[in-house]
């Protein structure tokens, strides 16, 4: 038996002083006490948080950080970006991946987050036929998240055009496996194959570019009961696109075609109608806002109070990894509402946190998780109170001013993983990180 005590942790109730959370030997949280600290117990100094969950990544994104913003991109947009993008996706193989992964799944790890859900399209080699193992990519990023010491969920994705009515092309055909037959196939396989105490698999369409209409209902069937994620509405353009050729929004299309659900999470959803906040709202469809990614690729700022008060969910993701900062991307996301709204305090600290936590591991399929209460998996965050950020702020309000870089330590399933910024089996992040991102760029 572990247990942690804490001087301030976030419970369901709000935030709570002296807390004892006692830990059993499943990593499950067993009894959560008002106590004094006892003999043995681990202190965790400032607030402490539940684990974070980032509920949309592109892990090999990662490797685009401080790359974008010169020569031929300089004053790009986000189609100038993809273009680099499809650079790096073309040079990764399941070894190199799996370096990078974790590296970057590592950063996650030191920032707080305790579970991630990929959004997993880089599936086959670089002229686009399958690996002898067909899911050898997505075997890549389960090892790199056991490695790193994380829950995964992999979101496989259905990827089978390059725009609506056009083929695949040069870098996609990595991402396509011909028909929805052929992709279900694939990530049934994965669903037996590659799940484990730490792993669970949903699927993904990428978006109404990717997926013809005839196909989205199939894609929808797969994987019943698990999670269910899109991209939605990211770009003006593709919206336009979508009505040109369906004479609807990439919303309405989704809900005709049966993909929208209280399974299913939009991901992004920034140019939305009115119509497509209701239907969102009224199907009980999640919504992962990236605030920090949609700000780097000149997005714009979707209606999330809106989408909140129409019943939506709302969760985060960092998405391209321009920022792996959980605290910093449920702050854009009220700056955003902010700067929309010409208002403040658009949600609470506790609705930012909730973000960050419990509803985003809802999303991925672990809705035991993301809170610190008896049953849950034993993933906490300790964020110090008394760095140049947090001093002297009121611990109720410390998620509103605190970054990962506050973050003291961090435990998942009852370990400590993490501890003042380094990795406890990975050591210096910054030299794996580097280390991996260099090859892949010589």
């Amino acid at each position: 038996m572990l247990s942690y005590w804490c001087e301030h942790a976030w419970l369901p109730e709000g935030l709570t002083s002296r807390v004892l959370v006692r830990v059993g030997g499943d990593g499950t949280i067993t009894a959560v006490e008002r106590a004094r600290p006892e003999p043995g117990s681990h202190r965790l100094p400032g607030v402490v948080l539940p684990g974070f969950a980032n509920a949309h990544s592109h892990a090999f994104h990662r490797a685009l950080r401080g790359r974008t913003h010169g020569g031929d991109a300089a004053g790009g947009t986000f189609w100038t970006w993809r273009d680099t993008m499809y650079r790096v996706a073309e040079r990764l193989d399941p070894d190199s991946y799996f370096r990078l992964a974790r590296a970057v799944y590592a950063e996650m790890v030191v920032a707080g987050i305790s579970c991630v859900g990929e959004f997993h399209y880089l599936h086959h080699a670089q002229d686009g036929r399958r690996y002898a193992d067909p899911n050898a990519m997505g075997e890549a990023l389960r090892q790199a998240a056991a490695e790193a010491g994380l829950r995964l969920t992999i979101l496989d994705t259905c990827y089978l055009t390059g725009g609506i009515g056009e083929p695949l092309d040069g870098v996609q055909r990595r991402f396509g496996d011909g028909d929805v037959a052929r992709w279900r196939e694939r990530v049934e396989a994965l669903d037996r194959d590659g799940t484990d105490a730490t792993t669970r698999v949903g699927a993904a369409v990428h978006s109404v570019r990717a997926v013809a209409a005839p196909d989205l209902p199939e894609v929808a069937a797969a994987l019943p009961g698990r999670p269910l994620h899109v991209h939605v509405s990211e770009q003006p353009a593709e919206n336009a696109a979508c009505h040109a050729a369906y004479g609807r929004t990439p919303v309405e299309l989704l809900h005709e075609t049966g993909v929208l659900s209280a399974r299913t999470t939009a991901v992004h959803a920034t140019h939305l109608s009115a119509g497509d906040v209701a239907l969102l709202g009224g199907s009980g469809t999640a919504v992962c806002a990236c605030p920090t990614t949609e700000a780097d690729l000149a997005d714009g700022l979707g209606p999330m109070r809106e989408l909140a008060d129409a019943g939506c969910s709302l969760c985060l993701g960092s998405d391209q990894h321009a920022v792996v900062d959980p605290l910093g991307e449920a702050r854009a996301l009220e700056y955003g509402e902010r700067l929309r709204s010409g208002r403040r305090g658009r949600f609470t600290p506790a609705e930012l946190l909730k973000t960050a936590t419990a509803a985003g591991h809802a999303t991925l399929g672990w809705p035991e998780a993301g809170v610190i209460a008896p049953g849950a998996p034993a993933d906490l965050v300790a964020v110090r109170d008394d760095t140049p950020r947090t001093a002297g702020a009121a611990p109720e309000q410390v998620p509103l001013v605190a970054s990962a870089a506050d973050v003291a330590a961090v435990v998942v399933a009852g370990r400590v993983v993490a501890s003042e910024g380094r990795h406890t089996t990975l050591g210096d992040v910054g030299a794996l990180l580097a280390r991996e991102i260099e090859r892949l760029w010589a």
